[in-house]
């Protein structure tokens, strides 16, 4: 079967490999589909985990699949059971021997770690669990910026992430979500995922947009929006922007990868009383997103822009880079 390597910076290239076989304490997934994460394209771009590896490194993390072989020694899941991965635990597609986009999957030690993988509810088809990790992701991120129902919020960002938040928000009450992308396509997905207003910042600045959705608030001696959290999920350079007009007691959680220091003014900060925290991965949020999918909330159609078969992996990896036409890019190795 093939499975792609990153080689370095910018070289993806597809290799032959042996399907695998489970040792006594590992699981054979037949994988069913695998989605195009942003920090695949960012494996790429670096050439590894952060930079080159000297070592190919194969890609791909968020999957569903089928168990089709179960080690001796594995007791908690069986030939024929439904799931997904959380590769958090065993770093596959993240540096670790194996990737996901593949026919098949070895997940390691399944015996020692069974968190590894988690059952899909029956209700939610296959394809469906490929998004259950980029959700988790964003269920994670929106508690830690701790929005409640009757907030005013603005996501900066409506890619897969930005996108997963927004439906985390929605699930979790919240109804006045703001979402910012310079993507006309990617808008229109965020209105649809449930945004109150999506709007590209070139034509009205946030500050401004803002206030004439939230309302104006005393700021020190001035006015500024009545925005009460905000959520960066895009990489732009905002967040100087933000911590500049947000109001006092405000929260800014920041869950995207800021590729250079970003100087915040800390006097505001602490004349504001505002509260800056940040977002990584989803250290118990897999099961939450499970529940997500399995309700039936989550407009999958929006969120998902393309599906693309395993063989046609390269184009779907050079779909995934273009925002003005992707949202979240499956690869689907079954129908």
């Amino acid at each position: 079967m093939q499975v792609p390597f990153v080689y370095g910076p910018n070289d993806l290239r597809l290799c032959e490999v042996e399907r695998p076989r489970a040792g006594s304490r590992d699981v054979v997934l037949r994988v069913a589909a695998t989605g195009v994460c942003g920090s695949d394209l960012g494996f790429v771009a670096m050439g590894g985990p952060g930079a080159p590896t000297g070592k190919p490194m194969p890609i791909g993390h968020e999957l569903s699949g089928t168990v089709i072989e179960a080690g001796s020694e594995v007791s908690t899941f069986a030939v024929g059971d439904r799931v997904i991965l959380n590769p958090l635990v065993n770093l596959v597609g993240n540096g670790g021997p194996e990737g996901g986009f593949a026919e098949q999957l070895l997940v390691r030690d399944v015996a020692d770690r069974p968190g590894s993988l988690l059952r899909l509810p029956d209700s939610v088809p296959l394809e469906v669990g490929a998004i259950v990790e980029p959700l988790a992701v964003g269920v994670h991120a929106v508690k830690r910026l701790g929005a409640r129902p009757g907030d005013k919020v603005a996501v900066f960002g409506a890619g897969p992430i930005g996108s997963a938040a927004l439906v985390a928000l929605r699930h979790a009450g919240v109804e006045d979500v703001v979402v910012f992308d310079l993507s006309a396509f990617r808008r229109e997905r965020a209105l649809r995922l449930g945004a109150r207003s999506a709007i590209d910042p070139r034509e009205t600045p946030a500050a401004e947009a803002l206030a004439a959705l939230h309302g104006e608030v005393p700021v020190l001696s001035g006015k500024g929006p009545g925005t009460t959290h905000f959520l960066e999920a895009s990489g732009a350079p905002i967040i100087a922007d933000i911590v500049d007009f947000a109001r006092s007691g405000a929260t800014l959680c920041v869950t995207s990868l800021q590729k250079k220091p970003v100087a915040v003014d800390f006097i505001r900060v602490m004349s504001r009383e505002l509260t800056l925290t940040g977002s990584l991965g989803y250290p118990t949020e897999l099961p939450e997103a499970i529940a997500i999918v399995e309700s039936g909330q989550v407009d999958v159609d929006a969120f998902v822009s393309h599906r693309f078969d395993g063989a046609n992996f390269m184009q779907a990896f050079e779909t995934a880079g273009q925002p003005d036409r992707a949202a979240k890019v499956l690869v689907r190795y079954e129908d």
